[in-house]
């Protein structure tokens, strides 16, 4: 037997401990809330986000670090459908069967390596690190052979091979390539009545990142003022509403943090504005807002109803949103009440109010953009959840309003199931109304459909999928 003591060795490696990267040891925290605590991730970046400043300094961890770490959040959630399915095509077995933290560990690397210019190797090589800090040196070999296997085609070319072609299966072709439920794509496909194009254009637009917007609440700020901040130009369709164009920190705003502007997407701002602008017959004292919750619809109708001299009240069946209605009201130039009461069984009189406002609990379905982890969790059968719900909200609307005032019925959701339908279904049992043209209300704002109420979208006016429904008792 030869002697093998010999034989040249190979000097052992030395031991390397992996090395902890701030950006994306963030990301992965807020992925793991958002897939195990139903937290959405505009709710838990920003503490992250402060935590990895006071933590790591600013030398460390600065405002391009925050941006990519954001970037890494939003993308990964955004196209997690098709990013699962290239996953699939890598591994041997079922996604079920893999560890959900595995998974998200390979999704960042997937967005990293199909979704953004960040080097082949170097997302690679930071998603397999992290794999070694939170997984072990087993699983990050895993990810690493997996992660080398999708970088073998940019996402184009992953999506000739995953997704089926259009003319087989639209909805399931739409649903792969554009990132969403086929559910989701089928209904909103309803929703716009139209050919491919407009389809296309809002699933992309959905996986978009929207402009942070804000609105100047009148009496307390002026558009002018919020102009002065980086990168702000006016709205396109609101004369209150400024766009951050660069993003931005609106928590460095100072109207913002002193509550005389505050955080609004523009279809809401347009809501709000169509409900104040709408004729009524008679006196115009008595604004309610019956689904008040988070207040920022409430805080702009009590700065127009101060305007004219009249009063809001605003409702919140929750106590907590009633708190943070009373927030966003703090300071109104004129007099407002905030009650925590349930709006199906409301404490005021029937015909107490001039002008009410029912935005009612829905879907979220318009709003995929801002949280677009809402697609994956939304089932069709929410729909049915919150059916009596909505039409219960909209009888309450139209008991609460005298005759000659005006209901607004308003979600964020294009589903024909929690707009037309709703509204159709109720006015059977409220003859004495008249639907009011709403478009006329919003000048300037193009593509509002043959009315008389009014679908906004992202893909066209930049906004939330907003509707809105004005609803004039006659009797």
């Amino acid at each position: 037997m030869s002697d093998q003591s010999h034989r040249p060795r190979k000097p052992a490696r030395p031991y390397r401990r992996p090395q902890k990267d701030p950006v994306r040891m963030l990301a992965f925290e807020a992925l793991r809330a958002v897939d195990e605590r139903d937290a959405y991730a505009n709710l838990v970046l920003p503490p992250l986000l402060r935590k990895a400043r006071e933590k790591e300094g600013p030398d460390k961890f600065d405002t391009r670090d925050a941006a990519l770490a954001t970037e890494l959040v939003y993308g990964t959630l955004r196209r997690q459908g098709t990013y699962d399915a290239v996953i699939s095509a890598c591994v041997d077995r079922p996604l079920r069967e893999v560890d959900p933290p595995v998974l998200d560990v390979l999704s960042l690397g997937a967005h990293q390596l199909l979704g953004t210019r960040i080097p082949t190797h170097a997302a690679v090589s930071s998603a397999v690190e992290l794999a070694r800090v939170v997984l072990g040196d087993g699983r990050a070999k895993f990810v690493n052979a997996v992660l080398r296997k999708i970088a073998q085609h940019d996402l184009d070319g992953w999506l000739e091979q995953v997704a089926p072609p259009y003319d087989d299966d639209p909805e399931e072709h739409l649903a792969v390539v554009h990132s969403h439920p086929r559910w989701i794509v089928s209904a909103l496909w309803d929703s716009l009545g139209g050919g491919r194009a407009g389809i296309e254009d809002l699933l992309e637009a959905d996986n978009e990142r929207p402009e942070v917007t804000l609105v100047a609440r009148p009496g307390r700020a002026a558009p002018e003022e919020l102009l002065r901040e980086e990168a702000a130009v006016p709205g396109r369709w609101s004369p209150y509403a400024v766009r951050l164009t660069e993003g931005g920190e609106p928590g460095a705003v100072d109207a913002v943090r002193e509550g005389r502007a505050g955080v609004q997407d523009e279809g809401s701002q347009l809501v709000a504005l169509a409900l104040a602008n709408v004729p009524v017959e008679g006196r115009d004292e008595k604004w309610l807002d019956g689904c008040a919750g988070p207040g920022g619809k409430a805080a702009l109708l009590a700065a127009l109803a101060a305007e004219r001299g009249a009063v809001l009240l605003a409702s919140e069946k929750q106590p907590h949103r009633a708190g943070l209605v009373a927030r966003a009201l703090h300071g109104n130039p004129g007099p407002y009440q905030v009650i925590a009461a349930d709006g199906i069984r409301p404490p005021w009189r029937p015909g107490s109010f001039d002008r009410v406002l029912m935005d009612v609990p829905c879907t979220g379905l318009g709003a995929l953009r801002r949280r677009p982890e809402a697609r994956w969790r939304r089932r069709p059968e929410d729909l049915e959840g919150f059916a009596p719900l909505q039409r219960g909200l909209l009888r309450t609307a139209l008991e609460a309003v005298r005759v000659g005032g005006v209901v607004g019925y308003a979600t964020c959701s294009p589903h024909l199931a929690e707009t037309r339908a709703v509204v159709a279904d109720v006015l059977k049992q409220f003859p004495r109304t008249d639907l009011v043209d709403a478009r006329p209300l919003l000048p300037g704002v193009p593509a509002l459909g043959d009315g008389p109420d009014i679908q906004l979208w992202p893909h066209v006016h930049g906004t939330d999928a907003m509707y809105l429904a004005l609803i004039r008792r006659t009797g």
